[in-house]
């Protein structure tokens, strides 16, 4: 199953006041794990950057006066998605951002019923705990010590670890793990591999001429019983 966990970093909080996507990260997912593969972006917003913004991610108008506008990267950014559902945070800001970037660009808008809300889901597993991602990065022993500012891409990392612990994380290697331990342990004990044990059938098992004799015996005191029968 391939996912794509999404995050964006923008000028302000909302598109319909003029407000633009300044960065887009995306991390691949197959089965809840990252691949490895990434989409990495940052945009030149055609407008200014308010201050409050800047101190959020630390993107100013000058780093992204050089930088592509949306359309020219748009047809990377779709294929990279693809039809896969879409891993966010807060999810509903980040897709109508990006929602309002392709309709400026004359493409249709991502359906909403395709992302899948962490916030929510935290606040489910967990009611009343925070569920802000640096909350989350904590409660699972995540390493966000590289985040001092927010960034599209390293926040998408950090939230694809989140995602799978929420998940239940790596439970369904659990078994191979286990194995792999005992194994481990079994050759630092010994000082030698240790070696698959080859399957052996059980010895049949008779009674002795002695314990038929007991056997018999005790059916002597029974009122026809069933053992006899046959």
């Amino acid at each position: 199953m391939r996912e794509i966990v999404l995050d964006t970093e923008t000028t302000g909080l909302d598109p319909l006041m003029g407000h633009r996507v300044v960065e887009i990260g995306c991390v691949e997912l197959v089965n809840h794990i990252a691949t490895g593969q990434h989409f990495h972006v940052y945009l030149n917003p055609e407008r200014d950057m308010p201050a409050e913004a800047a101190r959020v991610h630390g993107l100013t108008e000058e780093f992204l006066a050089d930088k592509p506008v949306f359309a020219q990267v748009v047809d990377d950014f779709l294929t990279f998605i693809g039809d896969a559902p879409l891993i966010a945070h807060n999810a509903s800001f980040d897709i109508n951002f990006v929602n309002a970037e392709l309709v400026r660009s004359g493409f249709l808008p991502l359906d909403k019923m395709r992302a899948i809300d962490t916030v929510q889901i935290a606040r489910r597993k967990f009611p009343g705990a925070p569920a802000s991602l640096d909350a989350l990065c904590k409660r699972f022993g995540v390493d966000a010590s590289a985040r001092q500012l927010h960034g599209a891409l390293l926040d998408a990392q950090l939230l694809a670890e989140v995602y799978l612990e929420l998940r239940g994380g790596r439970q369904p290697g659990l078994a191979m793990d286990t194995l792999a331990a005992v194994t481990n342990a079994t050759e630092e004990t010994t000082g030698q591999a240790a070696t698959p044990r080859s399957f052996r059938a059980p010895r049949p098992h008779a009674a002795t001429d002695e314990e038929l004799s007991a056997h018999n015996a005790f059916l002597d005191k029974l009122k026809d019983p069933i053992w006899r029968t046959n």
